[in-house]
């Protein structure tokens, strides 16, 4: 599987001015990529005004995910700010280059940023099949709470879209290689890079951590950049069958 993670800086809550930015960056991929992973609310920032700014799902923002999945051919997904039904949610979308569309609503909000005040929490995890693999996305915070990631044999690969602070990047680092060894499972992370409009700076440290929990390709220092980085199921799949954790974890049911 051809990964591409388009880490970058985001315009404060100017959806034409990000959609732009990113199409500039989409051009520059060459052929053959699979799925390209844009950052949390690619489209405007962490915004907390989603009455002012939140995408619809007939919007400019899925059109344009459509769009570009159509071009590259592969996968495009991110979070965006969502209105639906009346209420508004950070959504994880899945832009498939037929025009299909899955999507995952971020589960744990961000109470002290007061997300949990402007947003509805999800309830349901989501799986998506791809080319094989079993592709679990989660947003951000999330990442924090190891028994809603937590692999009942139902994932290989674990995709985080983030916001992440600077000040908080050595929690990221580790969280993310947690999550893999816990879970006997790639995981791939983008994180933002540059200052928002509520002075919060980001640092990036977009990274793809491997079964055993190493490191296989990292970009931090506050640098955009486009990282391409290639994963093999087979090797996960070898690996899992060597030592099979999974076989002796715990078994538990969330409730809410």
């Amino acid at each position: 599987m051809k990964l591409t993670i388009i880490q970058t800086n985001l315009i404060w809550e100017n959806h034409q001015a990000n959609l732009d930015m990113l199409s500039g960056k989409l051009e520059l991929l060459e052929a053959g990529v699979d799925i390209i992973i844009l950052p949390e609310m690619f489209a405007t920032g962490f915004t907390m005004q989603p009455e002012k700014y939140a995408a619809t799902m007939d919007g400019i923002e899925i059109q344009w995910m459509n769009e570009m999945a159509a071009k590259t051919g592969a996968v495009v997904c991110g979070s965006l700010s969502m209105v639906d039904g009346g209420r508004y949610f950070n959504r994880f979308v899945w832009a498939m280059p037929n025009g299909d569309i899955q999507s995952y609503d971020k589960r744990h909000l961000f109470s002290m940023g007061e997300e949990n005040n402007h947003y509805t929490a999800g309830k349901e995890k989501v799986i998506i099949e791809h080319k094989g693999w079993r592709i679990r996305p989660i947003v951000c915070y999330d990442l924090r709470f190891p028994v809603w990631c937590r692999n009942v044999g139902d994932y290989d690969l674990l995709l985080c879209v983030a916001n992440w602070p600077s000040v908080r990047s050595y929690p990221w680092r580790q969280l993310l290689i947690a999550r893999a060894i816990e879970n006997q499972c790639y995981v791939a992370a983008v994180n933002r890079v540059g200052v928002d409009g509520n002075s919060m700076e980001h640092n990036g440290f977009s990274c793809v951590v491997s079964p055993k929990g190493e490191i296989i390709w990292e970009q931090g220092q506050g640098l955009e950049t486009i990282g391409k980085i290639e994963i093999d199921l087979q090797t996960l799949l070898d690996f899992r069958k060597q030592f099979p954790v999974l076989s002796d974890a715990d078994s538990f049911e969330i409730k809410d």
